[in-house]
C-alpha cells in the first residue's frame, strides 16, 4: 500500500498522539549519535488517499521558501532538535506529472555499509543528512517506490531563482550542496525520474579538468552547464550525460569517503568532485551512481 502520511515526534507526548491517530513508528532515533531530543518518523500507508511522492527537506530559509511556493507540505518538527545543527525539516508533496511515482515504504540509515545495502536494492536515498551540522551518526532516509524508476535527465542550480520551475516539473534536488567542504557558491543537483527505461540515461561522468573535459566531450556525452565548484577559485567540475546504451541509471546521490569502499562493493560507480583542505583535513565529495 502507498504511503498517504508523514509525520515526525520529538518526545513521548508526540509519540503517544501519533500512535493514537494510527499512524506507524519508525524505531530509528533520526538523532542518533548527536545527542538531543528522541526524534522519529512516522507514517501511515494506506489504501485510499491520495499517495506521497516526493519528500525534501530544508535546512536555510531560500531552500524552505522554494519548496513552500511549490506547493510542497512541511512536517513543521525540526529534526535536529535539542542539538546544535542547523534546523532541519522535512517537505513532502503528492504529485501528478509523469515524474511522480507514489512511495510504498521508508527506511531509515545510520552507517555506510547499511546504505549500502539499501543501494543493492534499488532503494532512492535522499540526499540530505538529518544529522545536519550536528554531528553523530549519518543518518538518511530512503524511500521504495510502487514501480521502478530511473534517472531521466539532469541540472544544477546555484541560486534559487528556479527552484519553483524545477518542483513544479518533477524535479528532485539532492539537498547537498556540492561545495559543502568550501567556500563557494551553494550548488545543487538535481534529477528528474521516468518509469520508462527508453527515456533513461545510461552514463553519468564528472570532469575535473580540461583534459577529463575534453576526453568525455569526445566520448558523446552532454554537459550540465554548471560549474560545481561555482565560487571556490579552484578548478572547474562538471557533470556530464549520456543517453546511449543498455543500462539505465537508477539512482544517485552524494557520499564522502566514509562510504566508497562499502558502495562500490556492491556495484555502485563512484565519481570524485571536490576537494576541500582544512586545519581537521581533507575532504572529498564522490558522485554514485547506480544501474
Amino acid at each position: 500500500m502507498p504511503i498517504t502520511q508523514i509525520d515526525v515526534s520529538l518526545n513521548e507526548i508526540e509519540e503517544s498522539q501519533l500512535r493514537a491517530n494510527g499512524f506507524r513508528k519508525d524505531e530509528v532515533n533520526l538523532n542518533k549519535g548527536a545527542g538531543g531530543n528522541k526524534v522519529h518518523l512516522w507514517y501511515k500507508d494506506e489504501c485510499e488517499g491520495q499517495a506521497l511522492t516526493r519528500i525534501q527537506f530544508s535546512y536555510t530559509d531560500d531552500m524552505a521558501k522554494g519548496l513552500s511556493d511549490a506547493g510542497y507540505r512541511k512536517v513543521n518538527k525540526n529534526l535536529n532538535a535539542g542539538t546544535s545543527g542547523a534546523n532541519v525539516f522535512l517537505w513532502y508533496y503528492k504529485g501528478d506529472t509523469d515524474a511522480d511515482v507514489a512511495i510504498k515504504d521508508l527506511y531509515v540509515s545510520t552507517d555506510a555499509a547499511d546504505e549500502a545495502q539499501r543501494v543493492r536494492f534499488g532503494w532512492e536515498r535522499l540526499t540530505c543528512d538529518l544529522n545536519h551540522h550536528a554531528g553523530g551518526n549519518w543518518v538518511y532516509l530512503w524511500v521504495e517506490r510502487e514501480v521502478p524508476v530511473y534517472i531521466r535527465d539532469v541540472t544544477a542550480t546555484s541560486t534559487w531563482k528556479s527552484d519553483v520551475d524545477l518542483f513544479q516539473r518533477g524535479y528532485t534536488r539532492m539537498d547537498d550542496n556540492t561545495n559543502k567542504f568550501v567556500n563557494g557558491d551553494r550548488v545543487y543537483i538535481w534529477y528528474l525520474k521516468t518509469t520508462d527505461q527508453q527515456e533513461a540515461i545510461k552514463d553519468l561522468q564528472v570532469s575535473t579538468s580540461d583534459d577529463e573535459y575534453n576526453n568525455i566531450q569526445q566520448q558523446g556525452h552532454d554537459v550540465v552547464n554548471m560549474d560545481l565548484n561555482k565560487g571556490t577559485g579552484r578548478n572547474q567540475v562538471f557533470l556530464w550525460y549520456k543517453k546511449d546504451g543498455n543500462r539505465p541509471v537508477k539512482g544517485m546521490g552524494l557520499i564522502t569517503q566514509r562510504a566508497v569502499k562499502q558502495y562500490k562493493e556492491v556495484g555502485a560507480r563512484i565519481k570524485e568532485t571536490t576537494q576541500a583542505s582544512s586545519p581537521c583535513g581533507s575532504f572529498t565529495l564522490y558522485l554514485y551512481f547506480h544501474h
